[in-house]
Order: C-alpha cells, then structure tokens, then sequence
C-alpha cells in the first residue's frame, strides 16, 4: 500500500499493489517522491471523479521483516491534480500532396482553446514554413492530457470569405506524453476532412510535436540541417505521425455512448436562484434537473434534460464520429444539474478508451483483441457532500479535480465502437438519439451485501474537535449516509429499485443499518493528543446494502494484485542486495521468477474453474478482459520462467530490469474499468459536522472463501488515518493526523455472515448476536465486549535523525521527537540547531494496555507513531515528519532478544522529511519481577528540570558498535555567498561536523579579494559506528567570523550518506583474487566460444582520428583501431596496438624515415585517388565543414544504431558484457561503435546504393569533432573527481519548489574521504593523483592560488528558442558574464528568427576563483522598452580548468599545422604527453619507431595497409603517436583518466521565471588558457558562412500535350492559351513567358528566359532570402527555404480568372534527368524509388530535356497535363556578369522569336484573317453546301410564288 503516490495513479497500472511490509503499504514510498510526475502519468485513468486508491491510509498488520521503513500517514494532493508549468512545443515544418490545386495554404495550430497560425505560402501545394510555436500552460496534468491538439491546413482567402477547410488532425496531449521522450519528432500527419468522409486523405503535414514538463530536456535526435527527408524524398506513408502500434490506415468509426439511468443523486438543488423560488414561490421540492454531458475529441453531446428528480430514465445514445484508432483517449461523462443562471456539475467519470479495448497480438493468430465496449453497468460518481451549500468549497471535486468525499449517485451507461462503412457515415458532429430501455437484471443479480466495521480504538483526535461529542459514520454509496444521504419520498416509477438508489425511502431501522458510533467526548492524558474512551466495549458498524453481484471483476483484480505485490516485494528485495557489495541478487531474482510461475499458475487454474462454470449476467468487456488476463498472464509464466533460466551475475541488471516489466504489466491488469461497488467511506463526525474522512475502496475488503481472492484488508485489523476533506488537505493542513482508528472491516454478502467472526482480534465475550450469526435474521453485534486485556511496557529506543526538512529562517531545526501508543504519548529532548539531531534517549511508556490474546497481539502489535516536530520559542511546535513503527514484542513467558536499530523513512504529506534511526520494544514482564532477562534500564545521562523525569541513553548492545575512521577533508573555496542580515559575508569559516566533533577550516581573512582557503587540507581521527547504515550525517556549516566575536550561521548542507566519501583501499590480496577470478572466467568464456580457449579479446575500434568506421567507401580518415591483447598470464604484458591511417593533411607526414620512391609514388597514388572525390578543395574549407561533416557522422552512427537494435545483435551485446575492459565508460564507447563493424554487408550495399553515399564519399577525410547532444559535464562526470561542489541553505523548506529554490545561500567547494585508520598493512592502491594513502589522500592537487585565464566562449547556434514577440519570433542576441566582465552582442541581433547561427567567439580575460562562473544568456532585442532574457546556462568553468580530464582546450582528432583543423592548443601534444607523464610521476614518454612507451605499457602502430605491415611504422610522426596514446590516456595505469576530445556541447538554456522548463538550446564550446603558459593562436573563425550567389537561368523553349481548356467561340473547338509561369523563391518572385494564343494541339513555343538571381547556402542547401516581413518591420528578416524550382502551365482567361493546367516542382539538388524528347518524358520520371537518374543542378549547372507536368485528382493519383522543354543553367554571380543575359527575349544575348503557326493570334484584331483560317479552313465544304442549298431554296420559293402569277397571264394571254 504503498501508494500515496498513486491517489490518482495517471496511468493504466493504476494500483500499484502492496510490498509485504504494514508501514510499505500504509506510507508511502520515498523513491517515487523526486519527480511527482514522471513516468507514471502516461495516460489518466478511467476514474470516477478520479478513483481512489487509498491503499494508502490503512495498513494490513502480516509479517514484517526488518527492512527500512518507508511509512506515510496522511496523503495530501497528488502530484497529478497540483497545477504545474508546462509546454507544448509544435514545429510546422511542411505540406506535402494537399489535395487541391495552386492554392495559398495556411496551418492554424490549436492546442485547447489556443490558436496560432503559420504564415501563407501561395500558389503551392507542397509550403515549406519551418515555424515553431510554443504554448505555455500553468494547470493540473490530469487537465492538460484532455487538452486536444489540432493542426488544420486551410486555404487562405480574402477578408470577406472565410478560410476554407482543406483537412486536420487531432490527438490529445496524453497522448503525445506517453511516447518515449514525450515528443513525435519529424513525423507526417495524414489530413482527413471530418466533413468528406469518403475522400480519403487530404494530404500530409510534416511536424514536431513535444510536451515539456518542468525538469524534461528535449531530447531531438540531433539535427543536421539537410533533412534526411528531403534527401531521401522520403514517403509520408512511411513515417506517420501514430503512437506505435496503431495502422497508418485508420477508418471512421461511430463511438455509441448510451446513457440509460441514474439513481441516488443528491436531492438538494443548490443553486441560488432555487432558493430564493423558494422562498417566493414556497416551492419546496428540491432535486435536481439531471442531464448527461459525453466529451470526447474535442466534440461533446448532451443528453435531454429530467425535471426534478434524483433517479432519471434517459435512454438515450450519443454518437461521435471519429477515425479509429482514435488518437484521443478519455471520454469525459459529467451529470449535470441544469439551471437558467448556471449549470453545475453533479459528478464527473473518465473512462479511458485503452483499458476498454485491446489491439490485440498481431503476430498472433488467434488474436485477442477488441474494440471499445463497456457495460452497460453502473459508474459511480464521487465528489463533494451532498449536504447541497449554496457557496460549496468542495465544488471542484464534482468535475473529477482531486479525489472525491462522498459518493454522489450512480449512472448505467454503455459504450460501443462499431467500425463504419465509408459511405454510410454521417459527418463528424455528434448525434444524440432515443434508444429502448435495457433488462438491468439480464447484467447483474441483485444481491445483499453487509458492510461490518468494529472500532478497537480512535486515538491521535486534534484537539479542535475535542471540545463536542465526536462519532464516527460508515457508509457504502448512500446506504449508511446519515446526514444528508436519502430523503422519505418513493420514486414514482414502480422499478425495482436497488439499496442504495436515489429517493425510494430507506427508513434507518435498525434491520438496515447501525452506520454510527454513540457520541463521546474525547479525553486526553496530555492535552496534545485526544482519544474516545472505548475501554473494554468496542462499538460496531454495520450497513446492509442491495447491489449487482459483480464480485468476480473485483476478485480477478485481487488476484492479481496480490501476484503484483508479492512480485513487488520480492524486486523491491533484489534492488537492496544489488546495492549490498555481497549480496547474492542472481539467487533471489530466480526465487522472485518462480514465484512468478506459481502465482500465474494458480491464477490460471482460478480463472479457468470460473471460465467453466461462469454463468450468465457478464458484459461483453468482462468476458474480453477474462480471455486478455489469462492470455496476458499465461504469457508472464512463460516469459518468467525463460528469465530465470537466462539470470546470471553479468546480465543481472538487464533481468532485473525485464522483470519490472512485468510488473508494470500485471499493475496494468488490476483495475477493472467497470465498477462493481462503490467506495467505502469512514467519517469523523464532530458537532453535526463532518470532520474528517477516509476513503477505501470495496474491491480491499471483500471476502471470498478462496483466499487468493480476498481483498487484503477483509477480516484483519488495521490502522486508519482520516484526513481533511479536499483541498484543506493539502498542504500544511494536511500534515496533520485528524484521528488514528485502529479497525475490524469486513465486506461480503449476507449469507456469508458468519465469516466475519472469525478475523476479530479474540479476548471478548461471545454475545448472543455472535453465537448465532450463521441464522439469516440475525444481524451482526451493536459493540464487542473484551474481557481480556494484556499490559505492556513501550521502550522507545530513539538513536539519532537525518536529513530532516528546514523549519527555522537559519535553514535549521530544533527537533524533538513525539512517540506515541495508544492512548500514550512521549517526547525526547530537543536538540538544538540542527538537522541531523542525535538524541540517544530511550523513552519507557508504562501501562500500555492491549486488548486481546497473547498471541495475536505478538503476531499483530500495535502501532507506534512516531513524529517530529521543530521546537519554536513563540507559538505552537511546527511539524517535521512522521513514521510508523512496529515494536518487537516479548511477552511474559518468552525469552528476551536485543533488537537492532532500524532506519524509518520519515513524511511530511507526500514529502519525504528525512530518516529515524530507531527501534522500539513492547515488553510484558513477570508479575513480581521487574527485568528477568531484559537489558536493564541504564544509568540516566541527566535530569530535565520539571516531571519530564531522567533522560535515559540508548542501552549498550542495542546502540551500535565504533570503530577508528579518519575524516579528511579538502577545504577548497567558498563561492556566490549571499549576504545575510543585509551584511556581505567577508570573513566566513568552514565547519564540518560529524558525530559531535568538528574540523574547521581557516578563516578567509577577505572572501571578495579571495574566496580560496590558504591551508586547504585538515583532517581528525575520530570513533564512528562500524555498519555504514548506521553512520550518522555529516554537516558542512559556514559561518561568517563579524566583529566583537560575533558569529553569524550563512547555510548550512547535510550529508546523509557517507557511502559516496567513504573509501575503501583494495589490498594486495584482494587485487590477487580479483585477477584470479577474472582469468578463470576468460578462460570459460574462450572455451565457450569457439569450443578452444580463445587467447586475445579483440576490443573494440574506438573511433579516435576523425573519419567514420562507418562511413562506406570512406577514404582515409584519419582512423585509429586499436586492439588489446590479454594474455592468460598476467605477468607477460603485450603491447598494445594503435592503427593510424594516413591523413592528405599537412602534420601528418612530418617526420620520414628512410621511405622509398615506390612507397612515396603508392602513397601519392592513393591520395590523388581521394581528391578525385572531393568537390571542395583543402583551401576551400573552413571551419564549418568540420561542423556538418560532424553532424553527418552522428546522424550515421544514430542510423546504424537504429538498425543495429531493430535486427537485434543481442549476442554481440551479451559477449561485450563479459569482456572485462578497463574502464565502463571507455566500454561503453567502444561497444557502441562495434555494433558498427556487425551491420551486415547487405545494410552496406544499400548504403553503397543509396543517393546520400555520392555525396558522402569525399567528407570521409574530413576531420570531424565530437557533438555532444547535452552538456560537457553529463559526459564526464560533472568534473567532480576531486572537487565537489555543495550548496548551502538557509531558511525554512516549504515544500513549494520555488521559494525551496531561493533557500540556496551560496556554495562551498571541497570534498571529503572518510577511511578506516589505521590503514592496512599491504595496501595497493593511490589516492586519485596517483599517490601514497598513507600520507593523506589530497595531496599532490594543484595549487589554489589565484589564476589568470584567458577564456574564449566559441557560441554556434541556438535551436528551439522561445518565442518572445507577439509575431511568435524573437530577435536573439548573446551577452556572456564572466564574474564582473559583461560582453554583450546586442548590434548584432538576429532578426526574427528561432534558431539562429550566430559563430561568435567571445573573449575574456578572468581570474579563478573569483570569476569562475561563465553565464551565456540569450536575450531578445526590443525596439522599445528592455530586452527580454529567454534563457540562460551558467558553467562552472573552475571545475573544468582543475579537472584530471584536461577540459581546458579538446584534443583534435587530428594534428595538423594549418588549414581547417589546424591544431588550436599552445601545447603540442608531445608536450601535453610529457607534461602528463611528469605530473602523474611516470616514466616516459619513450619515442620509438611507430611506437611510444609510458612507464610499464607499449603502444605500438600497426598499419592498415595488409599489403605491407611494416609500412606504418616509419610514416607517423611523434606528435601523431602522442595524440594516439592521449586519446587513450584513460588506460595508462594509475593516473589514466579519459581527456576531452575537440567537442562542440549542446546546453538547455533556462529562464529563472519559469524554472525547470527548457527555453531552447545553444550549442557551443569553451576554451581556457592559463596567462602563465605560450598564449594561443587567433580564435578560430566561427563566423557564418555567407551564401553564395547564384544566377539561374531557365529558357523555356516549347511545351507539348499541353491539355487544352478552352472552347472555340466560334466551332466550340478545344484550345488554349497558353503560357509558362516560373519562380525560385517564392509566388512574389514569379516570372511569366507571353501567351502562346489558341493552340490545338497543345503545343506551344516560346523561347524565353527567366532569370532567378538568389543566395544560396551550400552546406545546409538552402536558399537565404532578406526581405521585410511587412511595412511595419523595423528590418530585414533572414528565412532559409529549399533550392526548389516550380513551373507551371496556365490557360489564359481574359474576362475570368487564369486557368491552372498543371506543375512541376525541381528539387535543385536531386531533380530526375530531362527526357530527350518529348514522347519519352512521362510521370514515369517522377518516381522516387531509386530507379530514375537524378541530376545535381550544382554539379551539372546545365541540363536541357523535357519535363512532365502533371496534376493530383481527388484518389491522389497523378495525371499527366502536360510537357516542357526547358534548358535550367547555373551560373555564379561572376560568371553571370561575364555572360549577361536578357529576361524573356530582350537583349543580351537574345533569344529568336518562336515558329508559331499562323492560327495563334486573336480573332477580334483580324477578322478577316480570323475568317479565313479558322472558319474557312475548317468548314469549306459546309459553307459550300450550305450556300447551294440557300441557292436551291431561294430558287424554289421564288418559283413557286412566281409560278401562279405567271400562269394567269398566260392564260389570259396578257
């Protein structure tokens, strides 16, 4: 029970089950106290306005072994519900495949109800942004991981038409917090329209997404600015951003929530306006208007509303829509009260999605996975009284903030998912609809459960409370609620109504209930503690209540849980000897596996007898989670038993860490998310009042008959603390104990009654009620009366305490210590001043009374609390800590055992306080005799003055044993002291005590002129306690020396544990043995690998001389492979072997010896061959070729690292663990770059294929620097081998972090040794100079005078900064202070950029120790008002310049005199070797040919060259042999200690307002040359490159196919108007060809250029644009953008908008090779597999050739609308001014007019023309027939009109 820590346990493994121990599962656990919120707060739970797992407050009384004691008594808020600063970091890097054409897109990032937009980027569909946005919150984690995350990308339109939607994604931040390092990084996002169901994915965003808590680093994988996406054109598909194991193909799914009843909701409408209608209207009905709100996803939906009643029928389903598998977890169920002013919330549940389905084993086939489903069953909801205050405090309990105080109803409800077909699916907003009402018994059989609580005892009341009657009240949701839990009236439905349903009138008769104790006015013996006066009658509890029998839900859970804890304990176990030197872990870790077995088995067997004889009334999820625990837990057994087959001492750890695992596992399956019984709740009622609580749940103290399934605490007695209710329970208010209860409970049916008889503590009378229990009408017993009774005498033996919290303003306490038993209470002394108080008292309580048998009362003792309090002068005591304890007890008739003094972790609310050393008897003597053989009261030390009587010592034999130590101790320097009482410290002094005797250091005669101490070593002999666990704390105090004798404390720091300064010297003996153990084991493993002793271990390569043993077709890069020979026979010792590879620098080949011409012509050879592969010539590199060939390698070796863990070179890994290399972080280096050498060879074809290896292969011979991804000091210990640096305090410790913070006074720099003295005789060891021991073990440091150093401060960049403006940029500049120099860079800020270059070397001249501490700031420049600080690192640059890892200036990889690498150090590294030697007293360095030999040890050059071995030997000069044997230095023996390469640190900056969360990072290094040695060189220029300018001239020559828009106007004929559109830059920089009028065909001629002049950056490729961002910018801001080139073809429009036809978009690194003609250009060339040739427009600089253009339709399938023929030249800015040429066709250089047909011009300028082409043309013929037959058709008319008239005159003969 350990579980405090776990009140709201955000996580799946909710309950973190129980350690054996009483205190371990009544208090809480230390370890897990650092970081409240880490870890375990992956998901929140599934929680009833956040569920209880007050295992915490009650302790189950079994076999306690004598362990620490980790022991808390009242929890106060859990770190999930205590607000806390957090970030949430969201890069927007690009848009890829956005479904649409030429569109303006723009990204709105929503987090909550926050939102920020990226910029618009036009006419594209792939916009580039790179944008970082960062969200501040101050809230409670269990608030934020609801928040949802939303990127939507929309297309930005005018001011009067709004946005339109082109497609979003949502998660929540959950979800984003429970990947590994919070963060997706560089992951797509696949766009959906929630509105177009049917369309499929709108496209891809590529981003970050981090959350920072305070505390977290951001770790990104370290970035090359080249994205490895861009270069590999790498597919979206690939590289989803999905938490793992969810598909990248997610469908829509419908998320059913239906909401069927509620019952037992409070009766009293508590809003104003009610009572006022009241009063008005005399209207006195009272219930609530329920209505249900479903959130999830960011939608919500809402039930209709029920008038006035507390048992609504709903029968309503809410549906959402939503991809599945959702990426948003919780759904958030709230009844509500619904009112006119405001509506308030009835009760909150959480039901997390991932404990209601399960995605099942892919890999398996008979999978046992599930979609979401729940219930239907009842969820109960908890939160504040129901008493119905207009002005509730508790208010925020009812919407699920902090751990509900009553029980507020319940609600049946079911979810379902149901996978929809795309077609048939609504869009995502939320339905709600009527549904049919379910047969609640068809899901449960009611059943009648008793609740059966006797109190033996209430002790530990405040006194507040004492002055009125006091009582206690049982409840199980409203059953036993007697104050405000049901009111008289039936419901009107005529439904069975269960016990503890809302209104049905549940008469308090005694049939039912007896749910309190008779008031009492509490008494006191002391007047500090009150307690009621039970005596021999203790009074009983019971409630009857009807519920659904789902017990088996909770039975499962036991089971499990009990198979956790035992896990638990036994790991708990492992760890403790793992920490013992001697322990023997491998043997206990095997016991705890098969432990594992057994209990996984027995589950089995229990849940497969069930499974057989299972009846109906189970819920889809209950039979799911039966087959999941037993498959789940099956796997365990079986995972378990290969475990301990694989334990041995080497791989120890691993296993150990496998099996925590597990245990993670087995927590995640306790909790069953469908609740079975509501919590019980035990009230302190005072006065009317409820005072204080204690919440448990039902699922601790069910009965079954088979005993694995019982809860822990049925039928045993245990210790309850109650608590204040809500918020009151935090902080100091809840530090306090409301009342101890020592209880009986017991819950199960009623016609299991008569189990509970047997559990209660024996010693009473049997009352009529007990002797027949076993009749169905009889009820449990009203109050137990005991006859027996035992007395006791309580021996307090209180040692000494340590670490204890603060309370006084001198940051110190004066503590005394309370013990109390019972009715009884007893103080120690106070000791005064002081931490770590050691009182050595023994307190003897008499007539310590016990109620019950002998023998139970052994098995189980009562409880001792134990606090500590700070004596105040002025006012009450303040409090300190507090512990449990169990005493040993010996009664009358057995014999007497001393007991030993144990540690007791000490709790003040969640806090840890510190440590007691304590033990605690409970003797029962002879009648008649006092001691028998009990250790005899000693001698008293002294009187009090008063009644307090003698002070009693510690008893001799229970009080440890001394022994002779010597304590020796380096007074270095004091630093940063603050001044206190208004007054600098000027002459402060030093004082370590120990056990009562002090050192103290000289006193500084003027801590500002030089805060060094003159006589820095001191030490003193004293007596200290044998057992390290027993060794009391060291204090280190400063004192400020002020004149008249005055003495003022300045801090004080408290040393624990000693286990860091203790030493213990290894003796000849002792090396013998190890070395005859470690060759034993050589000896098996070489006959373990190849069947035949193996005789040389060859190390791995360590990676010394730049290059990369990676790199594929690398060329000789300086690379040194050195192997180790190890003999069977120590005393035979081998060289050891270096590899040099030949480097084309200039120090390389320095020193000739006799070479011949052949060799000179081969080794000429062989580097013309590797300039052939370099396109940068030596002269043209600078410094920041060294920096991105560096960033390559890393991102190489991370590469190789990720496939080197995917195929899983586990027995690689395993064999390195038994070399025995010399040092562990050297082993670790190297085993790192062996995974390397394993990569198969088909990894390194595919590398060999791969684009990235052309581009590589020439900077495998550049010098490379080591990047470190956090600070120099994580590396390397923090440079503390000698010099520690402790913080003084001063002032009381609040527990709030900030002001905690503000404590630190100043700092004190020293350290200590503690060893046994005398010191053996044949000792083999040197103090860490490489000295003799016996004449102290400081000796030989170098001297602490004042220095003078030259510091350089080389800063590169910055990345991730936090914005400061209201644009989301910042304007960073750097200011670096070195002690009271200040250089600031403020005229060369950086305008609106978040990750700015700055390659600035700042030099200062400074004096150690005054100006040892180096702050870099980054502040942000402010046109008005004061810069602001973004952040800022502090390093300790002291530290560094005295440290045996040389940090001052790192060792190049290589030496060279000039160039790029040239080597920066005054010292050569032969000097540096020299120097070394001389100063670690060793002899040497002896140069020889191609070898170097350093006292006993030989290192020897072998060369790479397999034709001639012996070549290598005479190229390599002295200097490089020497920076060979200095990069291994770490294996000279003795003074041997890993040097600092040549680095480049990577270090969070911080601001002090929001301490803890990381602003950004800056990457830089520092050099440091003392001003008495040669002075360095030139800083190294750093400088940002500049970009290169470039001209880029395209002519666009014809295009062809080109689809045709248009209609003729006058034959309706296909046609278009084409032309091309180009640009480089961006849509602002666009050039046009003209217009290629009504072409037919699709074919269009132009014959014109565009001219693109830009910059461009070379190493990073990309293009540097300057430009204002708007009218209102003060200057031009600098943004990067990749070299891509877009053309477009158009159709064009005179009275409408242009017609977009189709593009292209060139990547001008990377683009496919042009087609040669136009019938072989097809999408085809498009492909990015590999298959098609690419084309480096910088290499190349010229390609002509035929390109596609193309469209995406709606299946994102590309079609073809289109070809260019395009010439693209590069020119530099040079050349271009040498060859000028002309836009579109003008001068210079012109282009000729194209060849277009006659048909290409416009109809309305020549008509006749017009007519004559395209009319006649295209329609002689019908024109021709169409004038015949006009002609015919006159002809005929006239004819026959003509014809009558005609006729008539002939007729007529007229």
């Amino acid at each position: 029970m350990k579980a405090v820590r776990s009140l709201v346990r955000l996580g799946r493994q909710r309950s973190r089950g129980g350690s054996g121990d009483e205190e371990e599962k009544i208090l809480k656990d230390a370890d897990h106290n650092d970081h409240p919120i880490r870890g375990d707060m992956s998901r929140p739970p599934s929680a009833c306005s956040t569920i209880s797992d007050n295992e915490t407050t009650c302790s189950l009384s079994t076999n306690v072994k004598a362990k620490r004691y980790k022991s808390e008594t009242v929890n106060s808020t859990p770190a999930e519900l205590k607000a806390q600063d957090f970030q949430v970091c969201i890069t927007i890097i690009e848009a890829r495949q956005l479904a649409g054409l030429n569109m303006d897109p723009v990204v709105c990032v929503q987090v909550g109800d926050q939102k920020k937009y990226t910029s618009v980027k036009e006419s594209t569909n792939c916009p580039y942004y790179n944008e970082y946005f960062v969200f501040d919150f101050h809230m409670a984690p269990a608030m934020l991981f609801d928040k949802i995350i939303t990127l939507t990308v929309l297309q930005s339109r005018n001011i009067l038409r709004s946005n339109k939607v082109l497609g979003s994604f949502k998660l929540d931040v959950a979800t984003v917090w429970s990947q590994p390092e919070h963060q997706f990084y560089h992951k797509w996002a696949l766009l959906t329209d929630p509105d177009d169901i049917t369309g499929g994915p709108k496209g891809y965003l590529k981003c970050d997404i981090c959350v920072v808590g305070k505390g977290d680093a951001i770790k990104a994988p370290l970035r090359n600015d080249k994205d490895e996406d861009d270069i590999e054109g790498a597919d979206p598909e690939g590289n989803l951003l999905l938490p793992d194991g969810v598909p990248a193909e997610r469908q829509r799914a419908k998320f059913i929530v239906r909401v069927y009843r509620a019952d037992g909701l409070p009766k009293i409408n508590s809003s104003l306006m009610a009572n006022v209608k009241k009063a008005f209207t005399g209207d006195s009905r009272d219930y609530v208007d329920p209505y249900v709100q479903v959130s999830f996803a960011g939608l919500s939906g809402r039930t209709s509303v029920k008038k006035n009643t507390a048992c609504p029928t709903w029968n309503e389903q809410i549906i959402f829509t939503e991809m599945f598998p959702p990426l948003c977890q919780r759904v958030k169920i709230q009844v509500r009260d619904n009112d006119a002013v405001n509506d308030t919330v009835v009760g909150t549940h959480f039901l997390d999605l991932t404990t209601v389905s399960n995605d099942g084993d892919k890999g398996s086939p008979e999978s046992y996975g599930y979609l979401p489903t729940f219930g239907p069953a009842y969820v109960f909801l908890y939160g504040s009284t129901r008493d119905g205050a207009v002005m509730d405090e508790h208010a925020s309990l009812n919407a699920g903030l902090g751990e509900g105080i009553a029980y507020r109803g319940r609600i049946l409800l079911s979810v379902r998912c149901q996978i929809s077909d795309q077609l048939d699916v609504a869009p995502s907003e939320v339905a709600v609809e009527n549904i049919l009402s379910i047969q609640e018994s068809n899901y449960g059989k009611s059943e009648e459960f008793l609740l059966f609580v006797s109190v033996l005892e209430a002790t530990m009341i405040e006194k507040r409370v004492s002055d009125k009657p006091v009582s206690f009240e049982l409840s199980i949701g409203n059953a036993g609620n007697s104050l405000d839990g049901c009111s008289t009236t039936r419901p009107s439905s005529d439904e069975e109504s269960d016990g503890d349903s809302g209104p049905e009138s549940v008469i308090a008769e005694t049939s039912m209930w007896q749910s309190t104790t008779p008031p009492a006015k509490p008494m006191t013996n002391d007047k500090v503690y009150y307690f009621l006066p039970f005596w021999d009658d203790k009074p009983c509890l019971y409630v009857r209540s009807f519920f659904q029998d789902h017990r088996r839900r909770l039975y499962n859970s036991n089971v499990i849980n009990a198979i956790a804890a035992k896990l638990e304990e036994g790991l708990s176990e492992v760890l403790s000897l793992l920490e013992e030197e001697d322990g023997s872990p491998e043997r206990r870790l095997k016991e705890v596996m098969e432990e594992l077995m057994t209990g996984c088995g027995h589950y089995l067997s229990l849940a497969r007898a069930y499974t057989s004889n299972a009846s109906g009334a189970r819920t889809k999820l209950d039979k799911e989670r039966m087959r999941l625990c037993q498959k789940e837990i099956d796997h365990l057994g079986s995972s378990a038993r290969h475990t301990k087959a694989l334990v041995t001492r080497h791989s120890l750890r691993e296993r150990y860490k496998t099996a925590h695992s597990y245990l993670v596992k087995l927590r995640g399956l306790i909790e069953d998310p469908q609740h079975s019984l509501p919590d019980v709740f035990l009230w302190m009622i005072s006065g009317g009042k409820r005072v204080a609580y204690q919440r448990l749940p039902a699922r601790c103290l069910l009965y079954s008959p088979v005993d694995e399934e019982r809860g822990k605490h049925c039928g045993v007695t245990q210790t309850v603390f109650l608590k204040l209710p809500g918020r009151k329970s935090s902080g100091p208010g809840g530090w306090s104990i409301q009342a101890k209860l020592n209880v009986y409970m017991w819950l199960g049916l009623m016609k299991h009654k008569k189990n509970l008889v047997p559990g209660i503590p024996k010693g009473y009378e049997l009352s009529y009620e007990i002797r027949n229990i076993e009749r169905s009408l009889t009820l449990p017993p009203v109050s137990l009366h005991y006859t027996q009774k035992q007395t006791f005498q309580l021996r307090a033996h209180m040692y000494q305490a340590r670490s204890l919290i603060a309370s006084d303003n001198s940051g110190l306490s004066d503590p005394f210590a309370r013990v109390i038993i019972g009715e009884h209470c007893r103080i120690t002394q106070v000791i005064d001043e002081t931490l770590s108080p050691t009182w050595d008292e023994m307190l003897v309580l008499d007539d310590i009374l016990v109620y019950g048998t002998k023998e139970e009362i052994k098995e189980e003792p009562p409880m001792v609390v134990i606090e500590i309090f700070d004596q105040d002068n002025v006012g009450k005591s303040e409090f300190i800590g507090r512990t449990l304890a169990r005493p040993h007890v010996k009664l009358r008739e057995e014999l007497y055992e001393r007991p030993h003094l144990e540690w007791h972790d000490l709790f003040r609310g969640t806090d840890h306080a510190g440590e007691l050393l304590a033990t605690f008897e409970l003797l029962q003597f002879q009648d008649g005799e006092e001691g028998g053989d009990v250790v005899p009261v000693p001698q008293a030390k002294e009187h009090h003055g008063g009644d307090a009587g003698p002070i009693l010592p510690v008893p001799r034999g229970i009080r440890p044993t001394l022994a002779k130590y010597r304590l020796e101790v380096l007074f270095w320097g004091l630093r940063d002291l603050k001044r206190i009482h208004l007054l600098t410290v000027d002459r402060p002094r030093v004082d370590v005590e120990v056990a009562g005797h002090i050192i103290q250091s000289a006193v500084l005669i003027s801590a500002r002129k030089n805060p060094n101490f003159t006589n820095p070593v001191k030490y003193i002999d004293l007596e200290l306690p044998e057992q390290e666990l027993y060794c009391p704390p060291i204090t280190i105090r400063v004192v400020d020396c002020r004149s008249f004798g005055r003495f003022t404390l300045v801090g004080t720091h408290i040393i624990s544990s000693l286990h860091r300064y203790m030493w213990t010297p290894v003796t000849k003996r002792d090396r013998e043995a190890t070395l005859r153990n470690s060759l034993a084991q050589q000896l098996q493993l070489g006959m373990e690998d190849n069947g035949v002793p193996n005789n040389t271990n060859s190390l791995v390569p360590n990676n010394v001389h730049g290059g990369h043993v990676g790199i594929p077709g690398g060329g000789g890069g300086g690379r040194v492979i050195y192997r180790k020979e190890t003999e069977r026979s120590p005393l035979l010792q081998k060289d050891t072997i270096i590899t040099i590879d030949y480097v084309g620098g200039s120090g390389a080949v320095s020193k000739l010896v006799a070479v011949t011409k052949k060799e000179k012509s081969e080794a000429n050879k062989r580097r013309k061959q590797s300039l052939d592969f370099e396109e940068e010539d030596e002269e043209n590199r600078d410094w920041w070729t060294k920096y991105f060939a560096s960033l390559e390698a890393v991102a190489l070796q991370q590469q190789e690292d990720r496939n080197a863990r995917e195929r899983g070179d586990n027995a690689e890994g395993e064999q390195n663990q038994h070399q025995d290399g010399q040092k562990g972080d050297q082993n670790q280096d190297r085993k790192k770059h062996n995974t390397f050498k394993a990569t198969s060879t088909a990894a390194k074809l595919a590398a060999r294929l791969s684009p990235k290896t052309q581009r590589r292969k020439h900077k495998a011979n550049i010098a490379v620097v080591k990047v470190i991804p956090g600070e120099l000091e994580t590396e390397f210990g923090g440079f503390r081998e000698w010099l520690h640096t402790f913080e003084l305090y001063r002032g009381k410790k609040t527990g709030d972090e900030l002001e905690d913070e503000g404590r630190v006074v100043g700092k004190f720099k020293g350290s200590l040794k503690l060893y046994r003295w005398p010191l053996p005789k044949d000792i083999d060891d040197t103090t860490i100079t490489g000295g003799d021991p016996q004449y102290g073990f400081f000796q030989g440091l170098p001297s602490n005078d004042p220095i003078h150093v030259l510091v350089r401060v080389y800063v590169v960049r910055a990345c991730d900064l936090h914005p400061m403006d209201l644009n989301g940029k910042a304007d960073p500049y750097i200011v670096v202070q070195l002690g009271g120099k200040k250089v600031s860079d403020k005229e060369n800020y950086i305008s609106k950029q978040l990750n700015p270059v700055f390659g600035k070397c700042f030099e200062v001249e400074a004096t150690f120790p005054q100006d040892s501490m180096l702050t870099v700031q980054v502040l942000d420049w402010d046109l008005v008002g004061s810069d602001d600080m973004i952040g800022e690192t502090k390093l300790d640059l002291e530290n560094r310049f005295y440290s045996r890892h040389r940090a001052t200036c790192g060792l190049a990889n290589r030496y060279e005199t000039s160039g790029y690498n040239q080597w920066r150090d005054p010292m050569k590294p032969t000097q540096i070797l020299a120097r070394l030697c001389k100063e670690g007293r060793l002899d040497g360095p002896h140069y020889g040919p191609g070898k170097v030999r350093i006292a006993s040890k030989t290192f020897t050059v072998q060369s790479d060259d397999e034709h001639d071995p012996n070549r290598g030997r005479f190229l390599v000069s002295e200097e490089q042999l020497a920076l060979a044997v200095l990069h291994r230095w770490e294996e000279v023996p003795r003074v041997g200690a890993r040097l600092v390469p040549e680095h480049i640190e990577t270090r969070p900056i911080y601001n002090p307002d929001k301490p803890g969360i990381e602003q950004g990072k800056v990457e830089m290094w520092v050099d440091m040359f003392p001003m008495d040695m040669p002075l360095p060189g030139p800083p190294l220029d750093v400088t940002p490159r500049k970009p290169k300018s470039y001209e880029l001239r395209i002519v666009i020559w014809n295009t062809d196919d080109v689809v045709l828009e248009d209609d003729a106007f006058f034959t309706g004929e296909k046609m278009s108007d084409i032309y091309v559109k180009g640009w480089l830059k961006g849509p602002e920089d666009t050039q046009c060809t003209d217009i290629h009028y009504r072409s037919l065909t699709g074919e269009g001629n132009f014959n014109w250029r565009f001219v693109f002049p830009f910059e461009y950056l070379v190493a990073e490729e990309k293009i540097v644009i300057s430009r204002k961002e708007s009218l209102f910018s003060w200057d031009e801001t600098e943004c990067k953008i990749p070299a891509r080139l877009e053309l477009q073809v158009w159709d064009a429009d005179h009275f409408s908008a242009d017609d977009f036809l189709g593009a292209i978009t060139l990547d001008l690194n990377r683009f496919p090779r042009g087609a040669k003609n136009s019938k072989m250009c097809t999408l085809n060339m498009l492909k990015t597999d590999g298959t098609v040739p690419m084309v480096n427009i910088f290499k190349q600089r010229r390609v002509k050739g035929w390109w596609p253009f193309y469209i995406k339709k709606e299946n994102e399938e590309m079609e073809l609308t289109g070809k260019v023929e395009a010439e693209i030249h590069l020119l530099t800015k040079d050349e271009a001014e040498k060859i000028p040429a002309g836009l579109g066709r003008s001068e210079p250089d012109p282009l000729e007019k194209p060849n277009r047909p006659d048909a290409s011009f416009m109809w309305f300028l020549n008509p006749l023309k017009s007519i004559r082409y395209i009319i006649w043309h295209n329609y002689k013929w019908a024109i021709i027939k169409l004038l015949v037959f006009f002609a015919l058709t006159i002809f005929f008319v006239l004819f026959f009109y003509s014809v009558p008239g005609f006729t008539v005159k002939k007729i007529l003969g007229a």
